[in-house]
Parts: C-alpha cells; structure tokens; sequence
C-alpha cells in the first residue's frame, strides 16, 4: 500500500500530543495540517507562517524552556534559510527539536531547484549534536516518530510529498540502527530514501539472476552512523554501491566512504544526482527515472565494475 510518509508523520503525532502535554506542533503554512488537525490538536499546535528562521528560533526557546517542538516545514529551506537557527540554537545547545522536513530529495520536483533538496543529508549530518534520519515508506516514518519522543537533543527528520510504496517486510527500524533488508555476500547495496531502496531490492532480484548475492542495507540514520553493520556487511563483499536521491557529495556516499576508509577499505561507487543544478521540470517519480537514479542503473554499475576488476585479475 502507498502512503505519503509526510501524513504518516502527521496522523503518528496528533494522539502523541494528546499524550504527551510537553509536545508542541510548530507550522510553516505548510498545508499538511487543515483547520481540524489543529483543532484536534489545540494549544499544542501553532502556525507561525513562512518564516523558517523565526521558526527554528522560537522552537529553540520552547525547547529551552522544556517543551519538545516539532517543526514543519520544507527540506530545502530548513537546510537553507534556517540553517543558522539550527546549527547555533539548536544544536549548539543540544535542544530536542525535531525538524520534520517535507519534500525531500526531488518531491518538489515540479517548483524546480529552489524547492527541490538535494544538500540536506550533507548539511544536516555534519552538525555536531544533529541526529539525521531518512524513512523509506510509512511505516518506517511511523516508527521514527514514536521513537523521537524520548530522544535526546535535536533531530532532523527527511520526508517526502507524495505517497511512496511500502516496503516489503523487514526487521522493525530503530534509529541508529542500520537495516539488513537482504543477505548477500558479493555486493552491497547502501541506501536511504524510499525510491532509493526500492531500486537496490529491485536490483539485487535482478543481480541475483546474474549469480550476484548483495545485502541490501538501508542506512536509514546518517547520524548517528551505524559503522559497525556497514563494515561487517561490506568486509567478505567485493564492492559497496551506495543509492540516494541527493547530489553525490556528501550525503550517504559520503558517510559510508569515510566510513570505510577508515574501518574497512574497499571500492565504493555511488549512484546519485549528477553534481548540477535540476534542469527538467516534472514530478518525483518523472525525475527519479529522467536522472536514473532507478534498480537498471545500479545493476549496470555493479555488472560493469565486477567485469572491468575480472577482466584486470585476468590480465595479471
């Protein structure tokens, strides 16, 4: 079943604030919640309009004073315009703020590269203090939420626009904890996001037909970075693909390389948005397959680069 992770997110929190007094809902005139989800939520839920700025700044101070403030609003202007909030207010003071962050990745494709968030895994998870997550569907969202209650210090949440599919069945998400949604010891496929991990499941059947065995990992918390499951599951493999809808640099690519680098050196490749601003207007799923971030390209990554390092083993 499809669901929008962004409503799972949404429909998770309302009965928790009932619940849970120390709770606040902070909106950005988003529209994700109507006039009877803030009804239903009273006092605890208050729209202070588009101003990201502002908005991190009075969560910080709602926070400080011990209240636990959800805030929504878009990824790219969380990531952008309210950056400094963040990083100063929030997280310097290590403040349980939960950033919920709509229209990941390319979900806002049809407004263009203002709206689109392409930097915010690279930018949030390098913040000291800053626990980065990345759901792929809504159950994961749902699971996520209930967990942040009791989280300590700040929290940045990645979510989309539209509904995405549910992913088969897996092990129960825990934030921290990386997700080993196939076994296989030749390669592995990281990933993050909901379109990302559906491609790597889709590419390990295929590979799988090959005589290619990969886990499949879904490292769906950059920070704190669960090291330890990335390099057992990449020490008997010959090759990690790391999949994400985010520029290449700095994102999940970029955790699980230095990740490696230091723990467990091998090859990495990374399947991601070319280093370029977005110049093709159309909706999520459109992008995703215009830009080829799809199950077809990691498998042809992984097959070329297991053909070119056999055929170099044979010419030795």
């Amino acid at each position: 079943m499809s669901r929008a992770t962004r409503e799972a997110y949404r429909d998770t929190l309302l009965p928790l604030l009932g619940r849970h007094p120390e709770l606040m809902c902070l909106d950005s005139d988003t529209g994700l919640f109507s006039a009877d989800h803030a009804g239903t939520a009273g006092e605890q839920y208050l729209n202070l309009g588009i101003a990201e700025h502002n908005l991190m700044g009075i969560a910080a101070g709602m926070a400080a004073c011990g209240r636990v403030p959800y805030v929504n609003t878009m990824a790219a202007f969380a990531t952008s315009r309210a950056l400094e909030p963040i990083k100063i207010d929030i997280a310097y003071n290590r403040l349980p703020v939960r950033i919920m962050a709509t229209h990941g990745g390319l979900a806002a494709g049809h407004l263009g590269p203002t709206h689109q968030a392409l930097e915010d895994l690279a930018v949030m998870r390098v913040l000291p203090n800053m626990t980065v997550v990345v759901p792929a569907d809504a159950a994961a969202t749902e699971a996520f939420v209930e967990q942040s209650v009791a989280l300590p210090g700040p929290l940045y949440v990645r979510l989309g626009r539209k509904p995405t599919p549910a992913l088969p069945e897996a092990p129960p998400p825990v934030i921290g904890k990386a997700q080993t949604l196939r076994q296989g010891g030749d390669v592995v496929l990281a990933c993050c996001g909901p379109y990302p991990v559906l491609a790597s499941l889709a590419a390990a059947d295929e590979l799988a037909a090959h005589g290619i065995e990969a886990t499949v990992l879904n490292l769906h918390t950059l920070r704190p970075f669960d090291t330890e499951a990335l390099v057992a599951a990449a020490r008997p493999a010959s090759l990690v693909v790391t999949v994400e809808e985010h520029w290449r640099s700095g994102g999940l690519g970029g955790a699980v390389t230095e990740a490696l680098a230091e723990e467990a050196p091998t090859r990495v490749l990374r399947v991601g948005m070319p280093d370029r601003f977005v110049d093709t207007v159309g909706n999520q799923e459109h992008l995703v397959h215009h830009y080829d971030l799809t199950a077809e390209r990691v498998v042809r990554t992984v097959r070329t680069a297991l053909d070119t390092a056999a055929l170099s083993g044979a010419a030795h």
